[in-house]
């Protein structure tokens, strides 16, 4: 797939702006897309499927980016979009910032991706989930060295715990993943999970799952053998 071929289109919505702050974005942000099959309909790697969109650190430019991308309900079964802070290389479980990680899963009904795809990104971008952070108080309960998560020992201690966000369109169901640093902090975890779930205005009957990018590269899949969680709403 080349790039002249990613799904651009001119449309008019309403997209509200409360969740961002003026003028700018606390860190670049990437917007990556992948296609699982060329135009001829061979199959390719998740590597060679993935295409740079565009790069912006401000709000004008996202927006500008944003209105000229097809939304998710336009595009073909086995496409992905990838929005990743620009601290994170290719969007891959391998990269460095991404290796200690893992990722909050929603399954979508069909017809309503659009929605919840604005509002993760809106979220995001927005800074909706900066209390979702490793604490010294997280460090020590875990039983770790209370100084590595301040003192420059861990390699991504410079980034957001968010890493960036996903939508996958699939034939039968469209999902979205929430990316974020540290696997092993479950606290961490557990904040994230709260703030998706209060900031897309989820339902209580809504499944949530969770998978480290340890797993999935040990299985080769973003989405196989996920954890379902299982705590009520508040």
């Amino acid at each position: 797939m080349f790039v002249d071929l990613i799904p651009f289109q001119i449309r008019c919505v309403y997209l509200p702006c409360y969740t961002l702050p003026p003028r700018c974005v606390y860190y670049s942000w990437v917007f990556w897309f992948r296609q699982q099959r060329t135009p001829g309909n061979k199959l390719i790697s998740y590597e060679e499927g993935i295409k740079k969109i565009s790069a912006f650190a401000s709000v004008e430019s996202f927006w500008s980016l944003w209105t000229h991308l097809a939304p998710p309900s336009a595009l073909q079964p086995t496409t992905d979009y990838l929005l990743f802070h620009d601290g994170v290389r290719r969007p891959i479980w391998e990269d460095p910032v991404n290796i200690s990680g893992g990722k909050w899963i929603i399954r979508l009904k069909k017809g309503v991706a659009d929605r919840i795809w604005e509002d993760l990104v809106l979220a995001v971008l927005g800074d909706q989930f900066d209390e979702c952070h490793q604490t010294q108080s997280d460090s020590e309960e875990n039983g770790e060295v209370a100084t590595n998560w301040e003192d420059g020992s861990d390699p991504g201690a410079e980034f957001p715990e968010i890493c960036g966000c996903t939508i996958s369109v699939r034939q039968s169901e469209d999902i979205v993943s929430l990316w974020n640093r540290l696997d092993g902090d479950v606290k961490v975890r557990e904040r994230i999970r709260d703030t998706i779930r209060k900031v897309l205005h989820l339902p209580p009957s809504t499944i949530m799952e969770y998978k480290s990018n340890n797993d999935s590269m040990q299985d080769k899949s973003s989405f196989r053998n996920s954890a379902i969680d299982r705590t009520p709403m508040s």
